[in-house]
């Protein structure tokens, strides 16, 4: 089988989410978020592999030894290193699972396997044995098990295998979607509206609001200050940015609510192109540029550089490689940011 089993990539994406966690509050306390170019050099690395581990959609893994030297150099809350070093051992046990087998090397039962010898594992083939005038011949080999009755076994083997397959996978989803079903009628909401919170919602736009963390935040604080709102960009959807984001709307006539919904993304995102390129606008479309896997530099300059990922991301996703960041393509990069965080 080739790719990493269910419980490979999950380790592997909880451990790139903790990681670009530790990234994305490394700004706190008045010190400046380094970014992936400075970071990358003092761990030694290139900018495009930090890139990667950084990055919950990709099937990259980071070393323990990296994921250390993040955790220091960020200087990551120290009761975190024992669950990344943890979800580090596992990504690479599974990654080890998954390696081929060294060229030249039968499996045990394949058509090519040998009996072991009685010397153990390691020794040469049998001797021939003399014969001579007053020997005997060797006795014949074992007659082999018909072709048909092996064929049979395996068919059968392979048959029942998959038949408790299908009875554990079923199982399994009709267990968790009970738990969960059972948990939203309890204490939370309808099991439809968790299922939509992971994600976009139905107009396409995510929704932001008090307690988000991290890039549901960030693209709210940066666009609120290319508007001139004095808000800290902090990663942290707070009482200030709640008040700023109700005198945004009041101020356009929206429903002064504090929440970043559809109508109030398509006043608060900037169209930025060649001619018109706010610093901090650009600054929302670079970070979120990144953060989606789009290797981009945060610099508030609108580079030729930046363009060039801004066309590299709308081909991906196949929308008109404009190097414009209209209102589609901030869609599309505000729903390509993956799970938010909400505290």
């Amino acid at each position: 089988m080739t790719g990493p089993t269910a419980p490979d990539r999950d380790a592997v994406r909880a451990l790139a989410e903790l990681l670009r966690t530790w990234w994305e509050l490394s700004a706190r306390e008045g010190r400046p978020k380094p970014t992936q170019q400075s970071l990358a050099s003092r761990l030694g690395i290139d900018q495009t592999t930090l890139s990667r581990y950084l990055n919950p959609r990709h099937p990259s893994t980071a070393p323990l030894r990296t994921v250390e030297l993040l955790h220091t150099v960020l200087r990551a809350p120290a009761a975190d290193l024992p669950r990344a070093r943890a979800l580090a051992e596992a990504a690479a046990a599974g990654a080890a699972r998954k390696s081929p087998r060294p060229s030249g090397t039968a499996p045990a039962d394949g058509p090519h396997a040998t009996a072991a010898s009685p010397q153990g594992p390691s020794a040469g083939p049998p001797s021939p044995v003399p014969v001579s005038a007053s020997s005997h011949l060797p006795a014949p080999p074992p007659a082999p098990v018909p072709a048909a009755r092996v064929t049979r076994r395996t068919a059968a083997a392979r048959a029942a295998l998959a038949f408790l397959g299908v009875l554990t996978l079923g199982g399994g989803i009709g267990l968790g979607w009970g738990a969960l079903a059972h948990r939203a009628g309890q204490d939370g909401p309808p099991v439809a509206a968790v299922a939509a919170s992971a994600g976009a919602t139905a107009s396409g736009w995510p929704l932001a609001r008090k307690g988000d963390l991290l890039w549901k935040a960030r693209a709210v604080q940066y666009l609120l200050r290319a508007h001139g709102h004095a808000v800290e960009a902090d990663g942290d959807f707070g009482v200030r940015t709640a008040a700023a984001v109700k005198k945004f709307q009041a101020a356009h006539g929206l429903l002064a609510d504090g929440k970043v919904g559809a109508r109030t993304w398509s006043h608060l995102i900037i169209r930025i192109d060649s001619q018109h390129a706010p610093q901090q606008a650009v600054v929302a479309l670079q970070y979120l540029l990144d953060n989606s896997g789009t290797a981009t530099d945060i610099t508030g300059i609108f580079t030729p550089s930046t363009t060039r990922s801004l066309e590299t991301f709308q081909r991906d996703r196949a929308l008109p490689a404009t190097g414009v960041a209209d209102r589609d393509t901030w869609r599309a990069l505000l729903t390509s940011q993956g799970p938010g965080i909400h505290r």
